[in-house]
């Protein structure tokens, strides 16, 4: 049987707005950047026909996809919180011009409120909760919906019908998958790609799926991937980055954007082990327990750069957010980066439970301590379906419902007593002045995009820095000044 002929969308949303089937994170950014949408990739190998489309990127409006539309028979649309309500309003559009197409939507959203999903939107056909690949690919095959695990639908009567979960992909099925890399040279344009801090053109993929890490904040492990951690053989990952060398000569890095790539030493070293000889220049994620031995494994193989989430630099905030890591290891781990010449590339959360005035200064101290190359400052999103929202929710902390304004750009939406939302927001930038406005952190800034001829991308990352910063200083000084005239208003009325 010829399966239906399926569309995997990462919907148009925000102007660039990287919200889409890879990112964390899911928002628009100070400087513009795109995930890729690795996801959707493995479902669109597995059927004959099928394309991947990735809108935000390749600039492609709701218009141009519905219009893509007409040749297809099946859309596999990836949502996330903040680019629910437009991709439900589409799903409608869609739904109205092709009565026939059938909508499967899949994503974090979905996954923890599939009858609010099913019940807020008629165009939906059904959901697929959690790991999505095979679910998808049995129905685009004809298999009935309720013979596949781990959907959700309405049935003839209108009733909501709960289909058993699918088992977890097992690493046997990581390996027989097809690779993501395939994916983008058959569909996609890896120029379109951008994120600050890795080369440029660069790709990204998965070598393992889930995260031991109990993170409260975390999305991906708590709505998707789950936390049991799955490893493709060290044999089918090199094989692929061996292949993507030669599909993508132009290419100047690889990004193993795994949630913890590097957390079983044994097979950190057997993988790099393999990579060293195909003379790669790669980057990955990596926790801060990382030891010395593998990251001058991974050095020697061909690395050049570490996302490292350190988060906080208060150590009472780590132990509240289930880190699993300490300060100190934190700048013992950074050292050793230093040493090996591997360049890092610090996140930092403003926000999580226990912030105070008083743990936003550690951290921001403590970032100046570790030195890390570049930096990345987010506030604090409690995101449905994580540890971190139940807390947020249960305590009466969360001030609204809306993550973002009207441009996707992050909002603090979580509020402590003695911590108003605008003065995190305030300093989000303080802690962007405090450590790059440093004469040393300037100038290496400036060198790497001497170095590696990237100027004019540094330059219009800088304009568009400054523009989203004038707008928030705009917002934050409306919020502080409402919040006086609140103040006042109440002073005067219980005179």
């Amino acid at each position: 049987m010829t399966p239906l002929k399926t569309l995997f969308l990462n919907p148009p949303s925000f102007e660039k707005f990287d919200g889409g089937a890879s990112s964390r994170w899911p928002a628009t950014r100070e400087i513009e950047s795109y995930w890729y949408p690795v996801w959707l990739t493995y479902p669109a190998g597995m059927l004959e026909g099928s394309r991947l489309v990735d809108a935000p990127p390749h600039h492609l409006s709701w218009p141009d996809v519905v219009a893509i539309l007409k040749d297809y028979e099946f859309l596999v649309l990836f949502t996330s919180t903040m680019g629910w309500d437009g991709d439900q309003k589409m799903a409608e559009v869609i739904k109205q011009a092709y009565p026939a197409i059938k909508i499967a939507f899949v994503g974090p959203p979905v996954t923890t409120s599939p009858d609010k999903a099913l019940n807020e939107c008629a165009a939906i056909d059904f959901i697929c909760r959690r790991e999505f690949d095979f679910s998808v690919v049995e129905f685009a095959q004809g298999k009935p919906l309720n013979e596949i695990l781990g959907v959700s639908y309405k049935d003839a009567s209108g009733t909501i019908q709960h289909n058993p979960d699918r088992p977890q992909v097992t690493p046997e099925q990581l390996d027989e998958m097809p690779w993501a890399t395939e994916i983008y040279h058959r569909d996609l344009d890896v120029t379109k790609y951008n994120v600050p801090f890795l080369l440029h053109p660069f790709v990204s993929l998965y070598s393992t799926r889930g995260c031991p890490a109990q993170c409260t904040f975390c999305l991906w492990p708590q709505t998707l991937s789950g936390h049991a951690w799955r490893k493709r053989s060290t044999d089918d990952v090199a094989a692929e980055m061996k292949q993507a060398k030669q599909l993508f000569p132009h290419v100047k890095e690889f990004f193993f954007d795994d949630d913890t790539f590097n957390i079983q030493k044994a097979r950190t070293i057997e993988l790099c082990e393999k990579l060293a000889p195909l003379g790669l220049t790669w980057s990955c994620t990596s926790r801060v327990t990382t030891d010395y031995d593998t990251l001058k494994a991974m050095k020697d193989a061909g690395c050049r750069l570490l996302i490292v989430g350190y988060e906080s630099g208060d150590p009472q905030i780590l132990k509240n957010i289930k880190k699993g890591a300490t300060v100190q290891r934190a700048l013992d781990f950074t050292r050793d980066c230093h040493k090996l010449g591997l360049v890092v590339h610090g996140d930092f959360i403003l926000g999580l439970p226990g912030e105070t005035r008083e743990s936003i200064r550690n951290t921001i101290e403590f970032a100046k301590q570790l030195d890390c190359e570049t930096i990345q400052v987010s506030i604090a999103h409690a995101f449905p379906g994580t540890e971190f929202f139940d807390y947020a929710k249960q305590n009466g902390f969360i001030t609204n419902e809306a993550m973002s304004d009207e441009g996707g750009h992050q909002m603090a939406h979580i509020e402590y007593p003695g911590l108003p939302v605008e003065y995190v927001m305030e300093m989000v930038h303080k802690f962007y002045d405090e450590y790059f406005f440093r004469p040393k952190a300037a100038f290496r800034v400036v060198w790497q995009a001497i170095l590696h001829r990237d100027v004019p991308r540094l330059y219009t990352e800088a304009v568009s820095f400054m523009k989203l910063r004038s707008q928030r200083n705009k917002a934050s000084r409306a919020a502080r000044e409402a919040s006086a005239l609140k103040a006042q208003e109440s002073v005067s009325m219980n005179a």
